[in-house]
């Protein structure tokens, strides 16, 4: 039986890829942060109904002795590294924090690796943010990097130390650079999910409005559960490489919108206000990927369409709020 290490397990990737991972035999391993709200931090291995599937273990990517120890004790066969102070626009308030986890954290985890498990295959997370001011209008693995925010610079980082681990200690270590991904178990915090719950929420008389930034941005939007494939197939390769994870497909957040209020009947005109305040302090105007080499080489490619991934997200928004609040049938729009 293989034994893999995820670190983020609890997060929205981590827990499709442990759910994965599971279904394709292997023992599965997870590093969580301790925390005094642990039950509410496992939730989404909860509801995918495999959290006495996974064996968590108490770690912190900025604590390099624990990360040995953790590596020493489970001899893991795959790490994915996708841990990360994750929130773009928590990276202008939190800047340190975001350096210090989302970068130098993915070194404390290769150094782990390397000493202690030279022989396993490392994933590293990174990130379609970091093209930023785009220099090509469609981004590959090629296109030069120019980061928009904290979290973008410390994703570079961490993705080039995870290139000089590779070309320095012949590890087999890929990054995935990954572009928007999202699910029922995304953060209310990233833009998709607040959609589709303030979509809900309007739906069911909850609330009256929607609270937007800039709604012209364009993004590449997938589904998560298609990218966690991504990376599981990375660390199969006879060889480690980098890859684009994306559609191919460029949308407004304006249509996004539409899509989700589409879905359950309203006009979002009626009830989109915009917020100078929730605009970036530089933003990224536009991120288009080009998949063509995971496609060729790993054999990937997106099958979750934009509208199907809004529209399940949505309904699972409607399912949650039935389900935890009182609703006003009166009020129901």
């Amino acid at each position: 039986m293989r034994k893999a290490l995820i670190t983020g397990i609890t997060g929205q990737d981590g827990a499709y890829l442990a759910q994965l991972l599971l279904g394709k035999g292997y023992e599965v391993h997870g590093v969580v942060r301790r925390s005094s709200h642990a039950e509410v931090s496992s939730h989404r291995l909860r509801w995918l109904g495999i959290e006495n599937d996974v064996k968590l273990i108490d770690g912190n990517l900025n604590d390099l002795s624990c990360l040995m120890r953790i590596m020493q004790t489970i001899k893991p066969d795959e790490v994915y590294n996708l841990g990360a102070q994750s929130f773009v626009h928590s990276s202008w308030q939190q800047p340190l924090l975001t350096a210090q986890v989302t970068a130098v954290g993915v070194t404390n985890v290769l150094e782990a690796v390397r000493i202690e498990a030279p022989t396993a295959r490392f994933y590293q997370a990174s990130s379609s943010e970091m093209f930023g001011l785009i220099q090509e209008t469609i981004q590959s693995e090629t296109t030069p990097f120019y980061p928009r925010s904290p979290y973008a610079v410390a994703k570079l980082y961490g993705h080039w130390i995870t290139v000089n681990y590779r070309e320095s200690f012949g590890m087999h270590a890929s990054s995935g650079i990954l572009f928007n991904h999202e699910s029922p178990l995304r953060g209310k915090e990233f833009v998709t999910r607040k959609v589709t719950d303030a979509a809900a929420r309007i739906k069911l008389g909850l609330q009256d409005e929607l609270p937007m930034g800039n709604i012209d941005a364009k993004r590449d939007w997938g589904h998560a559960k298609d990218y966690v494939k991504a990376m599981w197939m990375m660390l199969q390769q006879d060889k480690p490489d980098d890859y684009v994870v994306a559609t191919g497909r460029t949308t407004t957040v304006r249509d996004m919108i539409r899509i989700a209020f589409d879905h359950i009947g309203l006009n979002p005109a009626d009830f989109v206000r915009i917020d100078a305040s929730l605009f970036r302090p530089a933003e990224v105007e536009v991120l288009q990927g080009n998949p063509e080499k995971a496609k060729a080489k790993l054999g990937w490619e997106a099958k979750i369409t934009l509208e199907e991934m809004i529209a399940e997200m949505v309904d699972a928004d409607l399912a949650r709020l039935r389900r935890s609040e009182d609703i006003d049938p009166s009020k129901m729009r």
